[in-house]
C-alpha cells in the first residue's frame, strides 16, 4: 500500500455517520457549513473530504468523495460517492465562517494480497452469510458478498446495525487491509454468537410455552372428560391450599408447607418429585399439629385406675402417682414449659423381668390421664432411620416411628411407650440408641427434627415411658436420661390375687364361657402358682389358666349338664398334667457335701443357682464348667485361694487341698457371670473338704474377697423372691445390703429368716450343718 501526492480539499464534517470508499450516499445540505463545503467542491473538481467525528474529535483518516449531483431547492441534498481513504494533514482556518480546507494524502489499496488475507476473506464471507441467514435476508448474501476486493469487502461492515459509530470510525482508520479484515471478522463472530444465543433462548422459551400451552389444553380436555364421566375435577394444588387454610399449623410449618405447595404447582405430574412432594404434604397434614388431649389430673382416680388394673406393685404405683402429681401442680400453676420451650418431668423406665406388667402399666397411665396410648417396639431395631426417618431423596422414604406413632395417636401429647429399650441393636446403618438420646431428653425434644419432615417437632408434651428387662445393655448416656423404676416380680399371694381378678376372667371371656359356668377354687389357683410355675411374672400362670379354661370349654361343649364346671386342687393333675416344679429341689440337690444353693438375677428375674464342687486325684488345680463368665471364674479362684489360706481356721490340713478341684454350675447351657456367687462357691468348697452338708433350706448371695469379707451385691429383692418361690426359708445377704431388705414385700419378710453377715466365717457357721 502506498500513499499518493498531497491534495488540498474542502472539508465536510460528518457528525452521525461514516462514508467509506465505494459508497454512494445522499447527504442533506441543512447547515451553512455543509452548503459552503458543497459550493467549495466546485473549485476542486467536485471533490471534498468527508471526516467523521469520534470520541476525541475528528478522525485521523477521512474519505475523499465526489459530489455527483445536487438536487432540490427547499431541502437540497447532494449525491456523494466515496473514492478513497485519505490521511488528514494540517490546515484549519481560524474564521468559522470560511470553508475549511485541509491537506490530505490519498491512501491507495494494494493490488495483491497474501494467502492469510485470502483465508480471512473466505471466513469473513461465511460468517457474514450466517448473520444474514439469522436475520432472514440470506438471499441477498450472494450479491453483497460477491465483491472480490478484500478491502472493499471489509468495509461492508459499516452496513451492520450492530456496530457503533466508534467501531465504524476504527474500521475507516485501519488502513492495513489484513488488520481491517481481522478487526471486522472478530466483531462479526461476536455478533453471530450473540444472535445464535438469542435464537436458542428464544426457541427454548417458545418450546416451553408451546409445551405449557399443550399441557394446559390437555388438562382442560381431561377436566372435560372427567366432567362428562361424572368424576368431577381434580385440583390437587387447590385442595392442598384449602387444607392449609383450614388447619392451624405452627408458623414455621405453615411456611414450609406453603413453599412445597408452590413447588408442586410449578412442576408437571410426570416429574418424579411430583409424587414425592404429594406424599410429603399428605404426611405433614396427617400429623395432628393442633390436637392435644385434655389431661385428667385427678390423682385419686389415677390411683383407682392403677389399682383396678394391677394387683401389688405398690412402690411402682406410688412413683407413677408422684409423677402425675408433678404434672398436675405444674398445670395448676401454669408451668407447662420453661422459657426455652422445654417441658417438665422425667422419662420413666420400667425395668423388670418378663410378665410383670410393664406394658400394661403404660396403658393404665394413659387411661388414668385420659390420653391416647401408643406403643413403639424397639426390639431388634438396627437402623437409626427407624427413629429419625429417611431423607426425602431416597425412593420409598418415610418418617420415623416417632412421627408415625403421632399420626396413629391423632394427638400431640399421647402416652408414648418405648418397649424393649434394652434390645435395640446397632450396625453399619447407625445406632438407634443415639437417635433416642434427643427423643428422651426434655432439654432437646421440643425441637426434635425428623429427617423426612426436615422441620422441628415438639415432643415435650408427650409422656414417655420405656420398658426393659435388663439395664446392662442400655447405653449409659441413654440410661442417664431416664428414671428407673424396678418391677422385681410378685409374691405367690399376689399371683393368686392377680389370677383371680385379672387372668382367669380374661381367659374365661376368651374361651366363650360365662363367669358362672366355671368355678376354680383358691386352693387350685395357689397350687398352680406353686407347682406349675416358677417365674417373676405371670405369663406362664396365664398360660396354665388358659389350658384349664380350654379343658372346661371342651367339657361344656360336649356335656351341657356339666355346668358349672368346678375345679379343685385334686383335679389339677388330670387337667394340667404332672407338676413340673418341685419346691423340695434344694433339699434333693444339697443332700451331700459340696453343693450349695446360691441366688442370681437373670433377664427373667431372680432364680436359684446350685454350685457343685468335687475333688479328685491329680495335679492340683481348678476346673470350672457351666458357661461361666470371666468375673464368675475369678470368684471361683478367689474362693479356692481363701480356703487354701485359711486351712487352720477351717480345721483342714495342707494335704486336703493338694488335689484337683472341679466346680460346676448347672445348667450348663445357660451363660452365667457376676461376682455374687462368691460366698456360694466358698461354701461349696468348704462343705466338700469338711464333709459337712449345706443346710437344704438356705440360700445365699454375696461377693467374697481374699480376706474373707462379704461385699454387697445388687438385685436383693429379686433374689429373695426367687428363694421364696423355691421353698427356701432362710437367706444369707451381705451386711451392707441390709437396707435393701426393706424393699422385700412384708409377707415374704415374715415367712423368711435373713442372716445379714459381713465375713465368710460367719457364712460358713450359718450355712453348714452339723
Amino acid at each position: 500500500m502506498a500513499d499518493t501526492s498531497t491534495v488540498t480539499l474542502p472539508v465536510l464534517p460528518l457528525h452521525n455517520g461514516v462514508v467509506f470508499p465505494h459508497m454512494v450516499v445522499n447527504v442533506g445540505i441543512e447547515s451553512d457549513e455543509a452548503r459552503r463545503a458543497i459550493a467549495a467542491a466546485n473549485k476542486s473538481e467536485g471533490r471534498l473530504l468527508l471526516i467523521p467525528r469520534n470520541e476525541d474529535g475528528f478522525a485521523s483518516v477521512g474519505t475523499i468523495a465526489e459530489v455527483q449531483e445536487v438536487s432540490g431547492s427547499k431541502n437540497p441534498t447532494a449525491l456523494i460517492a466515496g473514492v478513497s481513504r485519505a490521511r488528514i494533514g494540517a490546515g484549519q482556518p481560524s474564521d468559522p465562517d470560511e470553508v475549511l480546507w485541509v491537506e490530505a494524502v490519498p491512501i491507495a489499496e494494494p493490488d495483491s494480497f497474501s494467502e492469510v488475507v485470502a483465508d480471512m476473506v473466505n471466513e469473513y464471507r461465511a460468517v457474514v452469510s450466517e448473520i444474514m441467514e439469522e436475520r432472514g435476508i440470506g438471499g441477498a448474501a450472494s450479491r453483497i458478498l460477491g465483491i472480490d476486493d478484500p478491502g472493499q469487502l471489509a468495509d461492508l461492515a459499516v452496513y451492520s446495525p450492530d456496530l457503533s459509530q466508534a467501531q465504524k470510525v476504527e474500521v475507516l482508520e485501519t488502513t492495513d487491509v489484513a488488520g481491517r479484515l481481522e478487526l471486522v471478522l472478530g466483531w462479526m463472530n461476536e455478533i453471530l454468537a450473540d444472535m445464535q444465543l438469542r435464537r436458542k433462548v428464544r426457541d427454548d422459551a417458545s418450546e416451553r410455552i408451546d409445551k405449557t400451552q399443550r399441557e394446559f389444553l390437555l388438562r382442560q380436555q381431561m377436566e372435560s372428560i372427567r366432567s362428562e364421566l361424572g368424576e368431577g375435577s381434580s385440583d390437587v394444588v387447590g385442595e392442598y391450599r384449602q387444607k392449609l387454610a383450614e388447619r392451624d399449623l405452627p408458623e414455621k410449618v405453615e411456611e414450609n408447607v406453603s413453599q412445597e405447595i408452590d413447588r408442586l404447582e410449578r412442576m408437571g405430574e410426570q416429574s418424579p418429585e411430583h409424587s414425592w412432594t404429594r406424599t410429603w404434604l399428605d404426611t405433614v397434614f396427617d400429623i395432628p399439629w393442633e390436637s392435644h388431649s385434655t389431661d385428667n389430673l385427678d390423682l385419686d382416680e389415677a390411683r383407682n385406675v392403677l389399682d383396678a388394673d394391677h394387683t401389688g406393685l405398690e412402690d411402682v404405683k406410688e412413683r407413677i402417682v408422684e409423677h402425675l402429681a408433678v404434672r398436675k401442680l405444674r398445670a395448676d400453676r401454669d408451668l407447662g414449659t420453661d422459657a426455652a420451650g422445654r417441658g417438665a418431668g422425667t422419662i420413666l423406665l420400667l425395668a423388670g423381668p418378663p410378665g410383670v406388667g410393664k406394658t400394661s402399666l403404660g396403658e393404665s397411665v394413659a387411661k388414668a390421664l385420659g390420653r391416647e396410648f401408643v406403643r413403639v417396639a424397639l426390639g431388634g431395631i438396627r437402623d437409626e432411620a427407624e427413629i429419625r426417618g429417611h431423607r426425602r431423596t431416597y425412593v420409598g422414604s418415610r418418617p420415623g416411628r416417632i412421627v408415625r406413632a403421632l399420626v396413629e395417636a391423632e394427638t400431640m401429647n399421647p402416652v408414648f411407650l418405648l418397649d424393649e429399650m434394652d434390645k435395640v441393636g446397632s450396625d453399619w446403618r447407625g445406632d438407634p440408641s443415639s437417635a433416642l438420646l434427643e427423643v428422651l431428653d426434655p432439654a432437646q425434644n421440643h425441637t426434635f427434627r425428623d429427617n423426612y419432615l426436615e422441620m422441628d417437632l415438639d415432643l415435650s408434651n408427650i409422656l414417655f415411658l420405656a420398658t426393659a428387662n435388663v439395664l446392662e445393655t442400655i447405653p449409659a448416656p441413654l440410661l442417664d436420661r431416664t428414671e428407673v423404676i424396678h418391677l422385681d416380680g410378685y409374691t405367690d399371694n399376689e399371683k393368686v390375687e392377680i389370677a383371680k381378678q385379672h387372668l382367669l376372667p380374661r381367659q374365661v371371656e376368651r374361651g366363650g364361657l360365662r363367669p358362672e359356668e366355671l368355678e376354680v377354687s383358691d386352693e387350685a389357683i395357689a397350687s398352680i402358682v406353686d407347682g406349675y410355675t416358677r417365674e417373676a411374672g405371670v405369663r406362664t400362670l396365664e398360660r396354665m389358666l388358659g389350658k384349664l379354661v380350654r379343658k372346661a370349654v371342651t367339657k361344656v361343649a360336649t356335656d351341657a349338664a356339666s355346668v358349672p364346671v368346678t375345679v379343685d386342687e385334686a383335679d389339677l393333675r388330670d387337667l394340667l398334667g404332672r407338676p413340673p416344679v418341685h419346691r423340695d429341689e434344694a433339699k434333693d440337690r444339697t443332700s451331700q457335701p459340696g453343693v450349695a444353693t446360691g441366688l442370681a438375677v437373670t433377664g427373667a428375674g431372680g432364680d436359684v443357682l446350685f454350685v457343685e464342687a468335687t475333688a479328685m486325684a491329680g495335679e492340683p488345680g481348678l476346673v470350672l464348667t457351666g458357661q461361666l463368665g470371666d468375673v464368675m471364674k475369678e470368684s471361683a479362684q478367689i474362693a479356692l485361694s481363701y480356703v487354701e489360706s485359711n486351712l487352720t481356721d477351717l480345721g483342714l490340713d495342707s494335704e486336703s487341698v493338694k488335689q484337683r478341684f472341679h466346680v460346676h454350675v448347672p445348667a450348663g447351657a445357660i451363660p452365667k457371670d457376676g461376682p455374687s456367687a462368691g460366698v456360694t462357691m466358698t461354701t461349696a468348697l468348704v462343705s466338700l473338704l469338711t464333709g459337712r452338708k449345706v443346710r437344704d433350706n438356705i440360700g445365699m448371695t454375696g461377693e467374697v474377697t481374699l480376706q474373707g469379707r462379704v461385699l454387697p451385691i445388687g438385685g436383693v429383692k429379686q433374689k429373695v423372691l426367687a428363694a421364696h418361690r423355691a421353698g427356701l426359708t432362710e437367706v444369707i445377704v451381705p451386711k451392707r445390703n441390709e437396707a435393701d431388705l426393706d424393699d422385700v414385700p412384708e409377707q415374704v419378710r415374715e415367712e423368711m429368716t435373713f442372716h445379714v453377715l459381713a465375713d465368710v466365717a460367719e457364712v460358713l457357721e450359718v450355712a453348714l450343718a452339723g
